[in-house]
């Protein structure tokens, strides 16, 4: 029996040190626009297949996990309500009724899990509000954190708060950012970035607007530029181009180029004429972006790396100095994917929209079966592309040009959460769970 359980514990201690060395996600899309060199995490789940471990969700959040080595960390906001967010629809349905909704008080807080069997290891509570009523389908804890493997940064746009801690939980250091209004009671969106040790805050609003860089190690403001005010929930991405590294940032009618280091402008184009939901996606070479509102779609651009100075948009969303744009082509709340030189862009009424990167051709438009709302972020690699709608069915479609449904697998619950991929394991939070989806031993 001792024998037996000696196995046991060094079978366990294998698993935990495989996933220790497995391929981290560092930040929302995992930094790369949602593209992964292989797809190594199941092809097939359900609720009875390859759910390696669930656990229940304290309070809500649309925040995506992070992992660094063999821990998942987490946000959430937590009140003595049981009310949680909307889909959609519901969503929509409820907004001539939710700004006479009672404010409450909610808890900020963050969360440690590890990735093996999804036990909690630490909980800290970043501090309480009694925070304006924000929309029903999103949360006060949408904006995901970011680790560079040595600490994790947490943001609540809600509360201004930008906190430090190390992977065991103790507090660094933290910062009061300030709190500002959002149109129409929609709430805040837009996650944190990291590179180099520097920590990126995109904060879009009514008020004051800005870009801010802060050095990973002490908090330090190392660079603030004024944005132009505006809703925008748009989430910066670093962009490591044939050229140079560049912060792409989306925002109020605007994206703008900044380089990291030092804030400086690369490139600004002005015209788009809407904020944006969803977050640019990239390759080597380009830069993809668009915008969509709730009854019509906006416009597809693609910007070549090395692009410099102003660029204007005229009314048909043209300038010379843009590689190709699309009207009527834009993303709304999902995020898009590139994979085998496509462009993936999911639409209403269960549409799948595919474009060629070189030119923005059109390529296929497709509905795909049961395919419900999408505001999760798509993920891909070189084979497949795999879409997750908030009913929880993710959809995975061949890439390439000719459009083929290779299956879809279900989990009950409700999804806006961007997913994360760590090696063999898929992490899905919905409103009730967070699943680990990895293949049955």
């Amino acid at each position: 029996m001792r024998n037996f359980l000696r196995t046991i514990s060094v079978l366990c201690l294998l698993l935990t040190a495989t996933l220790s060395v497995a391929e981290e996600w560092e930040q929302f899309r995992g930094g790369g626009g949602g593209k992964l060199d292989s797809i190594q995490h199941p092809l097939k789940w359900s609720a009875d297949e390859n759910v390696a471990w669930k656990i229940p969700m304290k309070g809500s959040g649309w925040s995506s996990p992070v992992v660094a080595g063999d821990r998942i960390y987490l946000t959430s906001a937590e009140s003595e309500t049981t009310d949680k967010p909307k889909g959609m629809m519901a969503g929509v349905a409820a907004m001539g009724t939710y700004r006479n909704a009672k404010p409450v008080e909610y808890s900020y807080v963050v969360s440690c899990f590890r990735l093996a069997d999804g036990e909690p290891v630490w909980s800290k509570n970043v501090g309480k509000s009694v925070p304006p009523v924000v929309h029903p389908s999103n949360t006060y804890a949408t904006e995901s954190p970011v680790t560079d493997g040595k600490s994790v940064f947490t943001y609540f746009a809600t509360t201004g708060k930008l906190t430090a801690w190390d992977l065991d939980g103790e507090e660094l250091w933290n910062l009061e950012l300030g709190t500002f209004k959002i149109n129409s009671g929609f709430g805040t969106g837009s996650s944190l970035a990291i590179n180099d040790g520097l920590l990126f805050v995109q904060h879009d609003n009514d008020e004051k607007s800005f870009i801010a860089a802060f050095n990973t190690k002490d908090g330090k403001e190392v660079w603030r530029n004024d944005r132009d005010s505006g809703n925008s929930w748009s989430t910066p991405l670093i962009w490591k181009n044939d050229s140079q590294t560049e912060l792409i940032t989306c925002g109020p009618d605007t994206v703008i180029s900044y380089k990291p280091e030092n804030g400086e402008v690369l490139w600004q184009l002005s015209g788009m004429q809407s904020g944006f939901s969803a977050s640019p996606t990239v390759d080597a070479k380009r830069v993809y972006f668009g915008t969509s509102g709730p009854m019509s779609a906006g416009p597809l651009l693609a910007v070549d790396a090395g692009t410099s100075g102003d660029v204007e948009l005229d009314d048909d969303f043209k300038n010379e100095k843009i590689a190709w744009s699309r009207t009527k082509s834009g993303p709304g709340m999902a995020s898009p994917v590139i994979a085998k030189g496509m462009l993936y862009i999911p639409g209403r009424g269960g549409v799948l929209n595919c474009y060629d990167v070189s030119n923005g051709e059109r390529v296929s438009r497709n509905r795909v079966t049961n395919m419900k709302s999408v505001a999760a972020s798509l993920w891909a690699d070189e084979e497949r592309v795999f879409i997750l709608d908030e009913t929880g069915n993710t959809h995975v479609i061949k890439a390439g040009s000719e459009f083929e449904v290779l299956g879809t697998n279900t989990i009950d619950d409700l999804f806006w959460s961007t997913p994360a991929v760590v090696g063999e394991s898929l992490l899905l939070r919905g409103v009730e769970n967070l699943y680990c989806i990895r293949a049955s031993n």
